[in-house]
């Protein structure tokens, strides 16, 4: 008999959770697919950087069509403290650029890898990344930084720096 009960509490178990489920089961409603991109996997069936890229064309408050370039690899910045690497902050950005303009992104995508890097090691230098750094002014303070150094690389062209993810690693 002792072998036979914890069999039967596990049985008694899973039943009680499969009838739980199906008493509290929401009730069946229309499922709505909202897509407000369109169908964006014909849209680039010949672009050869779709299967790498999310790009995405909406109107913008002032009318004026915007695509969003996300780069291609995310940044990973080395917080440090007293010589030694104390945390990894990991952050994935997008681009939202004027229509049409991805191309010129991509071109010139080592260059901006390259002035975004500077200007996050020199936000985790200057502490950016201490603390609570997901705080509202940490960010606005970060994005600006960006938006500056993505002006001067690629112009007019550029629009707005999306924070698409950011994560923190202590060590």
């Amino acid at each position: 008999m002792g072998k036979v009960f914890p069999i039967l509490l596990a049985i008694l178990g899973l039943g009680a959770g499969v009838g739980g489920g199906i008493i509290l089961r929401p009730d069946p409603t229309e499922v709505v697919d909202i897509n407000p991109c369109g169908d964006v996997s014909a849209a680039h069936a010949g672009d050869k950087a779709a299967n790498v890229t999310d790009t995405t064309t909406h109107e913008a408050g002032t009318n004026e069509n915007v695509d969003y370039v996300k780069l291609n690899n995310q940044f990973v910045i080395p917080v440090v403290k007293d010589g030694r690497v104390s945390a990894l902050v990991v952050l994935a950005l997008s681009l939202e650029v004027a229509s049409g303009q991805q191309e010129l992104v991509y071109q010139r995508e080592p260059k901006i890898r390259d002035v975004f890097l500077q200007v996050l090691f020199d936000h985790a230098n200057a502490g950016g990344f201490d603390g609570a750094f997901t705080s509202g002014l940490n960010m606005s303070l970060l994005r600006d930084a960006l938006r500056e150094a993505a002006i001067k690389t690629l112009g007019s062209t550029i629009s707005d720096v999306l924070i698409v993810d950011v994560v923190r690693q202590d060590a």
